[in-house]
């Protein structure tokens, strides 16, 4: 039988990455079997070690790419801001805290829909490390709408806004259905917005 050319294994990781990366928001790093995973990308259950050493390698390897893409929308809306602190917080946060993001975790926010599962996994687990520094740049991006010159009251409060912004996302989509899901978005989003911070 014939080797899969480089370029088509190329596509083919890129396949599994990509269909892990939006499982694992939509159903939790438990929730999802590599035969799901591999099915979902159109292959075959036999193929995932010949891209992945382990599950646990590809749950890193999802995260990284759930970071990435969460992070490459935040840069889009902050460049649209032309430097202007509020605007580029309401670009972030108007379309995070709506009820279409709490309803579709696959190809939201890593940092809300992976939060709980990375928290259960040991703290030498790669998904772990992957986590942190998708967060970590988040969080820096979020600093960007601080106004302050203070660098360290920038980076306080950019924590502050993550908390608020993953929390509120978190509790409304635990709570999708109640009232209180819409409730802790509007609440949330009018709380920032009205910052001055």
């Amino acid at each position: 039988m014939a080797r899969a050319s480089r370029e088509q294994t190329d596509k083919n990781r890129e396949a599994i990455e990509q269909a892990s990366s939006r499982l694992f928001r939509e159903r939790g790093l438990n929730g999802v079997s590599v035969a799901e995973l591999m099915a979902d990308a159109g292959l075959t259950h036999g193929g995932f070690y010949g891209h992945f050493a382990s599950k646990d390698a590809l749950a890193a390897q999802a995260c990284k790419r759930a970071f990435e893409e969460s992070t490459a929308r935040w840069e889009r809306r902050l460049a649209r801001a032309d430097g202007d602190r509020k605007a580029m917080l309401t670009n972030l946060v108007e379309p995070y805290l709506t009820a279409a993001h709490c309803a579709n975790p696959g190809v939201g926010c890593a940092a809300a829909a992976l939060a709980v599962d990375v928290a259960r996994e040991p703290a030498g687990k790669p998904v772990r490390q992957a986590y942190v520094e998708g967060l970590r740049v988040q969080v820096d991006d979020m600093a960007q709408t601080v106004e302050s010159d203070d660098p360290q009251v920038r980076h306080d409060e950019a924590l502050v806004r993550m908390a608020l912004l993953v929390g509120a996302l978190t509790l409304a989509r635990a709570t999708d259905g109640d009232p209180l899901s819409d409730e802790m978005l509007s609440a949330v989003r009018s709380r920032l917005l009205g910052s001055t911070a």
